[in-house]
């Protein structure tokens, strides 16, 4: 086994969410490949293995215990994160990863056939235009404010959706993006802060949903 397999079964362990040896194998390859294909076409600015490990696969990893439902969206999905780490570990869900930007999609779409992930569909489509039916999680990392965020929400949220926004420091600084009003008929539920291993930065976790009747 590989020291990097180790690290990675080994911060799994420290989160508390079960990963096989095959698993571990699995998201390996997916940020090797990921490495390969920066060189082209600048997918991240992480360039390195190690940090690919911690700041994308156990920081996706991180939004595991706030899934809730079978249909699961990651908006903003960029090169598949956190979307593809999940989707490898929950089979029995499925997962929706969107965004804007093809050149990403094309690597999301690579991966998925390269990790044969049955359970996700990638949609080539702006959040606001979705016209599809809603998702019981919809996941963000790295997109845009909450504010913001959530008025994108309209068409991919019921009521009983929950959004999962994975957020760095909590609460916000006053004059942060992040921290002005929320669009009428939203709500923070919870902010949960969670711990990366191998990452020092702060990490939270922040629940929003709808009071207000939707879709």
């Amino acid at each position: 086994m590989s020291n990097r397999q180790q690290q990675l079964l080994d911060g799994a362990a420290l989160l508390d969410i079960p990963m096989s040896p095959v698993q571990a194998r699995q998201l390996l390859a997916l940020a090797d490949e990921l490495l390969v294909w920066n060189q082209q076409f600048n997918l991240t600015a992480i360039k390195q293995p190690e940090q690919v490990l911690t700041h994308h696969l156990l920081d996706s990893l991180t939004a595991q215990p706030a899934l809730q439902g079978e249909r699961i969206a990651d908006v903003g999905t960029g090169a598949g994160f956190p979307g593809l780490p999940l989707a490898l570990l929950n089979p029995q869900r499925q997962f929706t990863l969107i965004d804007s930007v093809a050149k990403k999609l094309r690597f999301v779409e690579h991966m998925v056939l390269q990790l044969q992930l049955a359970n996700v569909q990638v949609q080539h489509v702006r959040a606001e235009a979705w016209q599809g039916a809603a998702f019981d999680t919809v996941l963000t990392r790295a997109v845009a404010p909450l504010p913001r965020q959530l008025g994108w929400m309209q068409s991919l949220c019921n009521t009983r959706s929950r959004v999962v926004a994975m957020k760095g420091r909590w609460p916000p600084a006053a004059d942060s993006d992040d921290a002005g009003a929320l669009p009428h008929g939203w709500r923070i539920e919870s902010v949960q802060r969670v711990m990366v291993p191998g990452l020092e930065a702060e990490r939270h976790l922040v629940i929003a949903t709808r009071s207000t009747t939707g879709r």
